[in-house]
Parts: C-alpha cells; sequence; structure tokens
C-alpha cells in the first residue's frame, strides 16, 4: 500500500501564543510548560463567521450559451436515436409478416397439392 509520507512532530514546537488580559495587554504563555496560576482571564476565540457561500460553478453568459447548446444536441441525438431503434423495430416486424404469410401461403399449397 502507499503510504503517505508526512514528518510526525514527536516534542512540542515551544509556540508561544499569546492571550489577551482584560486591561488588553499581551502577556505571552508557553504551552510546552505549565505556568502559575496568574490573574489573566483565558478565553476560548471567538468565532469566526463564515464566508458567504459561493456556488460551485460560476457561468458566464457564453458559457451557459454553450452548456444550452450542448444540451439541446444531447438530446437531439438521443431522439435520433430512439427514432431510429423504433424504424427498425418496425422494419424487422413488417418483414417478419411478409415472412409469415409466405410460408402459411407456402404451407397452404403443400396442403392442396397432397389432397389431389
Amino acid at each position: 500500500m502507499l503510504r503517505p509520507r508526512i514528518p510526525v512532530n514527536q516534542q512540542p514546537t515551544g509556540e508561544i501564543i499569546p492571550t489577551i488580559t482584560t486591561l488588553g495587554a499581551v502577556i505571552p504563555h508557553n504551552q510546552a510548560q505549565a505556568h502559575a496560576p496568574c490573574g489573566c482571564q483565558h478565553h476560548a476565540p471567538a468565532p469566526v463567521a463564515p464566508a458567504a457561500p459561493r456556488p460551485a460553478v460560476q457561468l458566464t453568459p457564453g458559457a451557459l450559451l454553450l452548456l444550452v447548446g450542448g444540451g439541446t444536441a444531447a438530446v437531439l441525438v438521443v431522439g435520433a436515436v430512439l427514432v431510429s431503434m423504433l424504424l427498425a423495430v418496425a422494419i424487422t416486424a413488417g418483414a417478419l409478416a411478409i415472412v409469415a404469410l409466405v410460408v402459411r401461403s407456402l404451407i397452404a399449397s403443400e396442403q392442396k397439392q397432397h389432397r389431389r
């Protein structure tokens, strides 16, 4: 199996993340070290407002016309194929009816000859 080669950080990076106190001063706290209780208030980060949803595909007027033209062409092609299949079935049914009449006529004439 294929496994991604992503390096794994085994130890903390020691990144300093500042927190905001009630007075507005920024006091850095080291995440890797435990600290004594302090007077600052730790707040959860404010939720970020989601961006306005954008449509997955944005169509220009030219692309929209191309899409409508392509859809129309596809419908016409599918319609032509279905009509040709229906015509093929109709021709086959007609040919089969003619063959049935010929075979019936041959059988009837054969029976008349044997009766004589």
